[in-house]
């Protein structure tokens, strides 16, 4: 199940930050797993690199109308990006359209600036109740408009942006359940 809430939290880095943004939205799932051994690289590397195909879609059409405008886009950004297994993710790093901003052992800020908004994300993986090995993933998105255009820019994007937030959510938690150990089949040649 999905949860959404309208503020950052407590234990993510943008928390220091609250005040200075203009929007904010932050939803949390929960995982359970008896070998719950989730690495917060894993998370980025399922919120990069497997999402939707509808939303490549999305991103390209985005794209054509920012770039009419000067904006920047995922073209400029991403040039033949593949998940990267076992790397350290550093501060500065570019991943397509995300700028890494910040990291610590439990959370990535991704996000960008530009002329119209700027806007971070938050991937947070939090410990919950150890007893029934329990984890909680939290994307959270904080936006600051820097002129009128931002605002109206981000107006007709809101929804869409809520919706793929939500499915990536989902599709993280899916491919982290489907990898761990007890629901893996095995199946034995003979």
């Amino acid at each position: 199940m999905i949860k959404k809430n309208t503020k950052i939290p407590r234990q993510s880095i943008l928390k220091k930050e609250e005040e200075t943004f203009d929007y904010i939205d932050s939803f949390q799932s929960q995982i359970c797993s008896k070998n719950l051994n989730i690495k917060i690289s894993e998370i980025l590397n399922l919120f990069l690199y497997n999402g939707p195909k509808w939303i490549g879609f999305l991103l390209s059409v985005r794209d054509k109308i920012a770039g009419l405008f000067g904006l920047k886009t995922s073209k400029k950004k991403t040039k033949n990006q593949k998940p990267k297994e076992n790397i350290s993710y550093k501060t500065g790093d570019q991943l397509g359209i995300f700028k890494i901003f910040d990291k610590s052992e439990n959370e990535f800020i991704l996000g960008e600036d530009d002329k119209h908004l700027n806007f971070k994300v938050s991937l947070l993986l939090e410990p919950g109740n150890k007893e029934i090995n329990e984890a909680k993933i939290s994307i959270t998105t904080a936006v600051t408009f820097n002129n009128i255009f931002g605002k109206i820019y981000f107006f007709p994007v809101k929804p869409f942006h809520r919706l793929i937030v939500q499915k990536t959510l989902k599709r993280i938690v899916k491919n982290l359940e489907n990898e761990m150990p007890e629901n893996k089949k095995e199946y034995k040649i003979r």
